[in-house]
């Protein structure tokens, strides 16, 4: 009986120890995570690599502490005459460093690594935002940034108002589209006839989930392009394609005709929607005001 007394005591101990480290751990990263977004002792002069994290600063009107951006931060277009520091994950340090900047703020596929680790080394206050490719990880991104800037939450403010009042409609429209089970296709570019698709854990599928419909091409990882068979078995009821995408064609009958996709429902309907890539994709602002747009399409 001693014996039995003692096992369980030390299973006891064990799982106890287990959910200590867990709590610690868990608790770890939520000091992380805040820690990113502690007000920086000088936002004065910022650096950006990320187009969402530009398009948020233009949103809380704090564009005049902007020094520089990277290539993907397109919108507004005043930011056409902010100095370049190339393409997010092929940055330089020191492009960065000529800018002198005090703050330097980027999205998590900033790089490459090296250039994190050498800007880490040389003291800046550098913030790599987390992406959460859902409505309530913009406004979190938002509100992040915000307690950045100024050390405070603008959550109440007019503007923050107006995009909780989005999503909440979002989320309403979205829940019914979900239970229709509609069906949608996102395709970034076209490789000759083939269709670059977004499949699963890419910001196309997390946009499409935003507003309560299908991925069709959910059976595979990543941005992949697809063979006519494919198209025609994923047969989905909407198409949306970026911009970028319909560069080489005159226009969606134009799209539809030279390629399998004519062989879809979206396609037979009518269903096939051009859009802006960074609007969709980009994850900032505009991407809960361009998923509201889609899901009341859907819905219909």
């Amino acid at each position: 009986m001693r014996m039995i007394i003692i096992y369980f005591g030390h299973k006891i101990n064990t799982i106890l120890k287990m959910k200590i480290s867990i709590f610690l751990t868990l608790l770890l990263f939520q000091t992380v995570s805040f820690a990113e977004c502690r007000q920086a002792q000088d936002a004065s002069k910022i650096v950006i690599a990320g187009g969402s994290l530009t398009e948020i600063i233009y949103f809380l009107e704090e564009e005049e502490r902007i020094s520089g951006v990277d290539v993907t931060s397109n919108y507004p277009q005043e930011t056409a005459n902010l100095p370049s520091i190339g393409y997010v994950r092929a940055l330089s340090t020191e492009g960065i460093l000529s800018l002198k900047p005090t703050l330097i703020l980027g999205e998590d596929d900033m790089g490459p690594p090296l250039v994190i680790d050498q800007l880490e080394l040389t003291g800046l206050d550098l913030r790599i935002i987390n992406e959460v490719p859902t409505a309530n990880g913009i406004l979190q991104k938002i509100e992040c940034i915000s307690s950045i800037l100024n050390g405070e939450n603008r959550s109440e403010s007019d503007q923050v108002s107006m995009v909780k009042e989005d999503i909440k409609s979002l989320a309403d429209i979205a829940s019914a589209n979900s239970a229709n089970g509609i069906k949608v296709m996102l395709i970034l570019n076209m490789q000759g006839t083939s269709p670059i698709v977004a499949g699963k854990g890419t910001s196309g599928d997390g946009f499409i989930k935003m507003t309560g419909a299908k991925n069709a091409a959910d059976t595979f990882e990543g941005w992949k392009p697809i063979n006519s068979e494919s198209i025609i078995s994923y047969d989905p009821d909407y198409i949306i394609i970026t911009k970028r995408g319909m560069s080489s064609f005159p226009d969606i009958e134009s799209l539809a005709d030279t390629t399998a996709l004519k062989f879809t429902q979206a396609a037979q309907n009518g269903n096939i929607i051009s859009e802006d890539g960074m609007a969709m994709l980009g994850f900032g602002v505009r991407t809960i005001s361009t998923a509201l747009k889609f899901a009341e399409i859907f819905d219909k």
